[in-house]
């Protein structure tokens, strides 16, 4: 059973879409607590989706887009079709994201470990999953893991996402406030027990 955070972490286009998930995350891989990893699919999903939620030009997400594959050159896996042989029980719209962790095994170093971390936990077969040897988180739980392990650089990045949601012209909300709208219920308790201790 894991109990560490992972080496490599997949995020699937549903997480990289969330402005809070995503600064969280990548402010995490940026500080080297693991390595992100994604695949074109999962690439040409974020820019068709973030385009239409956030009514951006084409040309300005790809720009976003751009600066993650230079800021993680590692993370994508390119092309991995070749990875979904053999898969059957989990959702077939959803057998690439499960193909590039397969990928990122397939690149990774020995005994490094490999999770996807995902709002669509049923759309995966964890058994499936299991006799692959990949993991598989939902947000929130990765979260819990990250902070009881790099407790100071989770809280720090937390700090800054209020006001980084606020500059993007977002109506500004507490950190509790957004957490809870991310659904991080575990994890908002933790940041909260921490914020009124530190308040006490």
């Amino acid at each position: 059973m894991l109990t560490a955070v992972p080496d490599i972490l997949v995020i699937d286009t549903c997480v990289l879409l969330s402005n809070v998930l995503r600064r969280l995350l990548l402010g995490l891989a940026a500080q080297g607590c693991f390595q992100p990893a994604w695949s074109g699919v999962i690439g040409d999903e974020w820019r068709r989706n973030a385009s239409r939620i956030w009514n951006m030009p084409r040309e300005d997400i790809q720009a976003q887009w751009d600066v993650l594959q230079g800021t993680f050159p590692r993370a994508d896996q390119g092309d991995v079709s070749l990875y979904k042989d053999g898969l059957q029980r989990s959702d077939p719209k959803d057998w690439h994201v499960i193909a590039a962790a397969l990928a990122a095994q397939a690149h990774s170093e020995d005994g490094q470990v490999v999770a996807i971390v995902t709002r669509n936990i049923r759309d995966f077969n964890r058994t499936e999953l299991r006799q692959r040897g990949l993991f598989l988180f939902d947000p929130d739980q990765l979260l819990q893991r990250c902070w009881q392990q790099y407790p100071q650089k989770v809280f720090s990045l937390c700090a800054d996402i209020p006001a980084d949601c606020a500059r993007e012209g977002h109506e500004a909300e507490s950190l509790d406030s957004l957490l809870r709208r991310e659904r991080l219920f575990r994890f908002n308790r933790l940041v909260a027990a921490v914020e009124n201790k530190a308040g006490s």
